[in-house]
């Protein structure tokens, strides 16, 4: 007796959901990353226009040198450490807290310098802070 085989069927991958499959992940972690814009802006600080304010007698002023040295109402301390800066303040302000805290810091000045200085002058409650600017050089 003679059976009839099957025939072979062709063995083969399909590869069209494959390339769905490949096509959908790719459009997913296109639309999920987020892409950063790196931007280096070039700034010469500080400079500003405007009126100079009236100066008062009696002021606590904080000096930063671009090295990120302070000076306090003319003197140097010793290292920039916010607990010197602080100790420093005090002795200079006694328990007035109203003083005119003026923040004179260096173009070149690390910010975080500058924020050390606001950050310790809040600490101790002083609220009238300005930083001192110079008008832009006309060209």
């Amino acid at each position: 007796m003679k059976f009839r085989r099957k025939p072979k069927e062709e063995v083969s991958v399909n590869l069209t959901p494959l390339i769905d499959v490949v096509f959908l992940l790719l459009i997913f972690f296109m639309v999920s990353t987020t892409f950063t814009n790196e931007s280096h802006l070039a700034i010469s600080l500080p400079e500003a226009t405007g009126e100079a304010a009236d100066t008062q007698a009696e002021t606590l002023e904080v000096l930063i040198g671009a090295d990120g040295g302070y000076t306090v109402n003319g003197q140097s301390l010793l290292n920039s450490q916010p607990e010197t800066l602080r100790r420093a303040i005090i002795d200079q302000a006694g328990d007035n807290r109203k003083l005119p805290f003026i923040i004179s810091a260096d173009a070149k000045t690390p910010h975080q310098s500058v924020v050390t200085v606001m950050d310790v002058a809040g600490k101790l409650g002083f609220a009238a802070l300005s930083i001192t600017t110079q008008q832009p050089v006309e060209q």
